[in-house]
């Protein structure tokens, strides 16, 4: 009998991976032989239709029996039309699993089968506390954007004054988009900055224009990242990209803001 395994590595000795469709690998295993083909999986992506490039993999490979944590309804619809038998809440080291199904020990309740699911619903310690630790990962992740975001408005909002934003941005559309391209071209950090800077530019009455180029230069102009990219590209692409970038940034905000304008009112 061959069996379909999702693996996070290409051997027997690899971890089941949680969700059949974005594993990393899929293991086709001869469970009288032990012999194994490893394959990277083809729908190992978070692309609508992952799920069922897998099925169609598993088969091809004339599967009966399909091992995973976590089976999505696409999938398991799949298997079921075809005949494959899906087992669900699998966690542990490949081999291990393989031998506890040859030993029934799967019977009593992990199958799933013509869409009704047999088994009564567990927590898996495993899978949360996978769930935990990459909740956590990405927190940390974030974290110094949202420590920046509320840095970036306070020093914004001590430093900047509403006469000194007036007595740059004056009200004229072509003036007040030039200012707002030259300070995104100068000014650098996380993209998410721009949007912030953008909302506190506009709660102190900066035009549309002004705003809508500081964003399109911040995160397309880079003067004060053009040392790196002269040693990476070379002067002359440097140069020739910031500065189509800095002058194709006005017409592209003034376009921007009319065509809004024109949708909304």
């Amino acid at each position: 009998m061959k069996i379909a395994i999702s693996a996070e590595g290409a051997d027997l000795a690899s971890n089941v991976a949680h969700r059949f469709g974005l594993s990393p690998y899929l293991l086709v295993v001869d469970t009288e032989t032990m012999d194994f083909k490893a394959l990277v999986n083809p729908g190992a992506t978070s692309r609508p239709g992952a799920g069922v490039q897998a099925v169609i993999f598993a088969v091809s490979e004339g599967v009966e029996v399909v091992l995973t944590g976590y089976c999505g309804p696409a999938a398991h619809n799949q298997f079921v039309s075809n005949g494959i038998k899906v087992i669900t809440n699998v966690s542990g080291i490949v081999e291990e699993v393989i031998e506890k199904y040859k030993a029934g020990d799967f019977d009593g309740g992990l199958a799933v089968e013509g869409g009704k699911e047999q088994a009564t619903h567990h927590i898996n310690r495993d899978i949360l506390v996978r769930a935990l630790k990459s909740s956590t990962r990405q927190f940390a992740n974030i974290l110094p954007i949202l420590i920046g975001v509320v840095l970036c408005i306070g020093l914004f909002n001590t430093f900047v004054s509403q006469e000194a934003l007036t007595s740059i941005f004056s009200g004229n559309v072509v003036l007040d988009t030039l200012w707002g391209a030259c300070f995104g071209s100068i000014l650098a950090g996380n993209p998410i900055n721009s949007y912030v800077i953008g909302a506190t530019l506009l709660n102190n009455s900066v035009s549309l224009f002004a705003v809508t180029a500081l964003i399109i230069t911040w995160v397309t102009v880079g003067l004060v990242q053009l040392p790196a990219e002269i040693a990476s590209l070379g002067l002359k692409f440097a140069l020739l990209r910031n500065t189509l970038c800095l002058i194709l940034a006005i017409p592209v905000a003034i376009l921007t803001v009319i065509i809004l304008n024109f949708v909304i009112g």
